[in-house]
C-alpha cells in the first residue's frame, strides 16, 4: 500500500506554490482603442471653456459581446480657480455608457446575463457556456454579475421613470396603487409589492417581519412624500392593512379585492363539500374498492407487469389484440372478450382517477364534480349494460349506485349553495359592455342576498349559510363597489398575484429545486419581481444610462439585504469562517463581571 499523504484535506504546505504553481492570467487584446472627452464643452457654474486634464480616468480593458475596448476618459476641468467648477471633473457620458464603475465587462454582457436569466430561465451554467464563445468569463462571475450587477441595475431603471409617472399622475389627476403580499415559508418575512396600475411601476418592493398596523404604516409611508395624490388602493382585507391605510392615505378609496370577498363567502361550502368528498370516496372504496384493486390481466409469467421500455422493453402486442391484455384463455367459455374487457377497464380507471380530483374554490369544489363525474359513469355504465350485459360493468353500476344514493340530499343543499355563489360573482362581474354604477351594483347584490336569506323550505345548513354570505358581504361592503366609478380600479388584485406566481414559476424553472426557489425569494425576491422592458435593445439602452450614484446606492441596499443571511449556510466552511469573526468581535465588547 502507498503511504499516507503528510497533507491533511483542505490543508496547505507553508508555501502553497510548491504544491500548485499559479497559472499566468491570460491577457486580453483589445481591438480598439478609444478615449473620451466630456461632450459639455463650457463649465455649467461660469460657462467658461473647459481645459481638458493631462490624465486618463477610466482606462481599462472591457469585454463587450462583439469586442474588446480598450477605454478611457480624459476629464474637463474649468480653468478659474474662484469658480465653483473647478474642482469638478467632468467626464464623458458616452464612455461611462460602455461599462460600469468598476467592471471589466460591458453593459451588453451584463444585459444579456440578465434576459437570459429571466426571460429564457437560463440556468448560470447554461449561460456561462454560452457567453464563453464570446467573452473571457466564469460561470461564478455570471452569477456575481446577475446578482450584484443586474438586478441593482433593474432596480435603478425604475427609478429612472418618474417623469413619465408625473405625467400620467397629472394627467388622470393623481395614482392608483394597489399592493399584496406573498406568504412567507418558515416563518421568514413577508415580501410585499406596491405596484401604480396605470404606468405598471413599481413603488415599493421589500420585506416585512411582521404583518400589523405599525409596520404597514411604515411601509405606506414614504407614499405621503409624493407629490401627487393617492386616489385609490386595491388590496386584501389584512387586519393591520385596512387601519394602516385609513391613517396614512385617509383621502384614498380602499377597494378591497372581490376575488378574496368570494373566497371568503365561500368558505363554510368549501369545508363542507371537502367533507363531503372524504366521505363519497370513502363509500365509493366500500362499494367498487374490489373491482378498482383488481390487477389487469397480463400474459403469462408477466404478473403486474404493464408497459416497459428501455434496453429490454416489453414485447408489442399482435395487432388485432388489445395493448393492455392477452388473447383469453381458450379452456375459460366465460372470459369477456378483448374489446369488452378494455371497455370496462377504461371505466374502472377513470372511476379511480375521479376520487383523486382536486377543487379550487370558491367556485369550483371537488366534492361536487367528483358526485357528478360519478354519476355520468353510473348513467354510462347503465346504457352500456342495455345493449349488452356484462358482470362487472354491472357491479360497477350497482355499486357506484349504492355508494351516491345516500348523498343526494346533501349533493343539492351544496348545489344550492354553489348556485348563490354564482349568482353573487354574477352580480359582481357585470358585462362589459353594460357598464354599471356602484349604486347599482350594491343595490342589486343587497337585493339578492335578502332573497337568498327569505328562500323558501331552506334547510338548516342552507339557512345557516345564507346567514353567512349576508354577515361576510357586509364587512366588505365599505370597499366593495368603488371599482365601479373609477376608470382604471380593477375589481380583483389577480393582476398583482399572478406576478408572484410567475416569478415563483420562473425561480422554480431556472433553479429546479423548489427549496432554492424558497432561498432566492427570500434573498433577492423584491429585486426579481421588478418588471423590465419588453426587449433586450429596450432593457440596454434603459440600464447604461444608469447614474453611478444610484447604482452604488442600491447595491449597498442588496448587500445590507443579504448580510441577513450570513449564517444561514450548509457550508461548514463559510459557517465557522463566520462564527471566527464574531468571535473575534466578542471580546471587544465590555465585559460584564460574570465570567
Amino acid at each position: 500500500m502507498g503511504k499516507e499523504s503528510p497533507l491533511k484535506l483542505g490543508q496547505r504546505g507553508q508555501d502553497a506554490r510548491e504544491e500548485m504553481p499559479m497559472r499566468t492570467p491570460k491577457q486580453l487584446y483589445a481591438h480598439e482603442r478609444i478615449i473620451y472627452h466630456p461632450e459639455l464643452l463650457t463649465c455649467p457654474h461660469c460657462g467658461d471653456l473647459l481645459v481638458l486634464c493631462n490624465y486618463l480616468v477610466w482606462d481599462k480593458t472591457v469585454q463587450m459581446l462583439d469586442r474588446v475596448l480598450s477605454a478611457a476618459s480624459r476629464p474637463g476641468r474649468c480653468p478659474h480657480t474662484i469658480c465653483a467648477g473647478s474642482r469638478l471633473r467632468l467626464l464623458s457620458a458616452e464612455g461611462q455608457r460602455i461599462a460600469l464603475a468598476g467592471s471589466s465587462y460591458g453593459y451588453d454582457v451584463v444585459v444579456r446575463i440578465g434576459w437570459r436569466r429571466q426571460e429564457h430561465h437560463a440556468t448560470y451554467s447554461e449561460i456561462h457556456t454560452e457567453l464563453t464563445a464570446q467573452v473571457r468569463i466564469s460561470e461564478s462571475h455570471v452569477r456575481y454579475l446577475y446578482q450584484q450587477v443586474s438586478l441593482p441595475l433593474l432596480a435603478c431603471h425604475e427609478r429612472q421613470h418618474s417623469d413619465h409617472l408625473a405625467q400620467l399622475a397629472k394627467q388622470h389627476g393623481g395614482l392608483i396603487i394597489a399592493l399584496d403580499g406573498l406568504a412567507p415559508q418558515g416563518g421568514e418575512p413577508q415580501i410585499w409589492f406596491i405596484r401604480e396600475l396605470t404606468s405598471g411601476l413599481t413603488l415599493r418592493s421589500g420585506w416585512l417581519c411582521q404583518q400589523d398596523q405599525p409596520t404597514f404604516e411604515a411601509f405606506l409611508a414614504p407614499l405621503k412624500q409624493l407629490e401627487w395624490p393617492i386616489l385609490a388602493v386595491l388590496s386584501d382585507k389584512q387586519t393591520g392593512l385596512v387601519p394602516a391605510v385609513a391613517t396614512v392615505l385617509p383621502h384614498s378609496r380602499h377597494q378591497w379585492c372581490q376575488a378574496h370577498s368570494l373566497r371568503n363567502l365561500a368558505e363554510p361550502l368549501a369545508e363542507a363539500d371537502a367533507a363531503f368528498k372524504g366521505e363519497l370516496r370513502h363509500q365509493v372504496r366500500q362499494q367498487v374498492g374490489a373491482l378498482m384493486r383488481q390487477a389487469p390481466r397480463t400474459a403469462p409469467g408477466q404478473a403486474g407487469v404493464l408497459t416497459v421500455t428501455g434496453l429490454l422493453p416489453s414485447p408489442l402486442a399482435e395487432p388485432q389484440a388489445s395493448a393492455s391484455q392477452s388473447p383469453p384463455p381458450i379452456a375459460s367459455p366465460t372470459a369477456l372478450p378483448p374489446e369488452a374487457e378494455e371497455v370496462i377497464t377504461q371505466l374502472v380507471h377513470h372511476t379511480r382517477y375521479l376520487l383523486t380530483l382536486k377543487g379550487r374554490p370558491p367556485l369550483r369544489l371537488a366534492g361536487m364534480e367528483t358526485y357528478e363525474r360519478l354519476q355520468h359513469v353510473a348513467n354510462f355504465s347503465l346504457a352500456l349494460l342495455a345493449k349488452r350485459y356484462e358482470p362487472r360493468l354491472a357491479q360497477l353500476y350497482q355499486g357506484l349506485q349504492s355508494a351516491l344514493s345516500p348523498f343526494v340530499e346533501t349533493y343539492q343543499e351544496l348545489q344550492q349553495g354553489a348556485a348563490w355563489l354564482r349568482d353573487i360573482a354574477y352580480i359582481l362581474e357585470p358585462a362589459a359592455m353594460q357598464p354599471r354604477s356602484a349604486a347599482h351594483i350594491a343595490g342589486q347584490l343587497r337585493g339578492y342576498l335578502d332573497t337568498v336569506r327569505r328562500w323558501p323550505n331552506i334547510t338548516p345548513p342552507l339557512e345557516m349559510f345564507g346567514r353567512h354570505l349576508d354577515k361576510v358581504s357586509r364587512s366588505y361592503w365599505s370597499g366593495l363597489f368603488y371599482c365601479y366609478d373609477m376608470p382604471g380600479l380593477p375589481r380583483t388584485n389577480n393582476e398583482l398575484e399572478s406576478r408572484f406566481r410567475d416569478t415563483g414559476r420562473r425561480l422554480l424553472r431556472t433553479t429546479g429545486q423548489k427549496g432554492q426557489t424558497q432561498r432566492t425569494l427570500q434573498r433577492q425576491g423584491a429585486w426579481e419581481l421588478l418588471p423590465r422592458p419588453p426587449t433586450e435593445a429596450k432593457l440596454l439602452d434603459g440600464l447604461c444610462q444608469t447614474p453611478v450614484e444610484d447604482m452604488a446606492e442600491e447595491r449597498q441596499r442588496f448587500a445590507v439585504h443579504r448580510q441577513r443571511f450570513r449564517l444561514q449556510s450548509r457550508s461548514l466552511r463559510q459557517t465557522q469562517a463566520q462564527f471566527d469573526q464574531l468571535r473575534q468581535r466578542w471580546p471587544a465588547l465590555q465585559a460584564t463581571g460574570t465570567g
